[in-house]
């Protein structure tokens, strides 16, 4: 048999099968949307499914641990990975008592502006909607009791109708710099000064919220 039988040109011999990318586990999820909405000026969309999965999971955990540390047969090996178990579910909880408190964070600080925008207030869970709700209002409330009452009725409010005073309601700055990592080839976006960036997969830039919000909110970019 020939030996340079088999030395045909590339486009005649079958391509490898592309390598698709392994689904990413729940813990790998929430720690993604924990990584995204600490580093985003704007609040993100809850994750409060992946969430409740995670601390269902988490709750299995301990009471399994519970019986091992409770049963006086288990070897010296056995408590040692009952450590380890127990140190990966204190890492969980860090990671969703995080991505919480990073919200809550936001709502508090944003809560006039989440009441008066229903887009916004649909990326909120029921529990978050009620409290950015009692927040603003306990705020206003607070506001007109310690200062507006003592200043003249043109005055007294708290409405965001002056054209030439900061605005009343503080907003998230998504002119604010991030970087950002694109998990898959990007489609041009357009840039403050005019040009374009087209982000290839892998490709990390450092550029405005504003410029990539849409990419994050589809899932073809993550921040780093």
């Amino acid at each position: 048999m020939d030996a340079d039988a088999d030395t045909g040109p590339a486009a005649a011999r079958p391509a490898a099968p592309l390598q698709e990318e392994e689904p990413q586990t729940p813990l790998q999820q929430m720690m993604r949307h924990w990584v995204n909405e600490r580093h985003a000026p704007d609040i993100l969309p809850a994750q409060e499914g992946l969430m409740m999965g995670l601390l269902d999971h988490l709750r299995r955990q301990t009471r399994s641990v519970q019986v091992l540390r409770d049963d006086p047969t288990s070897s010296e090996s056995e408590h040692i990975r009952i450590h380890l178990v127990q140190t990966e579910i204190e890492r969980v909880r860090f990671v969703i008592r995080s991505y919480v408190r990073t919200r809550l964070y936001k709502i508090e600080k944003y809560a006039r502006y989440i009441t008066s925008n229903a887009e916004i207030q649909t990326r909120l869970t029921a529990s978050e909607r009620d409290y950015a709700s009692k927040h603003a209002r306990l705020t206003d409330q607070h506001l007109y009791l310690s200062v507006l009452q003592s200043l003249p009725p043109a005055q007294a409010h708290l409405d965001d109708t002056a054209v030439f005073s900061p605005s009343m309601v503080t907003v998230p700055d998504k002119t604010r710099p991030i970087f950002v990592h694109a998990l898959q080839d990007c489609p041009p976006v357009r840039l403050p000064d005019g040009a374009t960036l087209e982000m290839k997969k892998g490709h990390i830039s450092l550029t405005p919220y504003h410029v990539v919000e849409q990419l994050l909110e589809r899932g073809e970019v993550e921040l780093v």
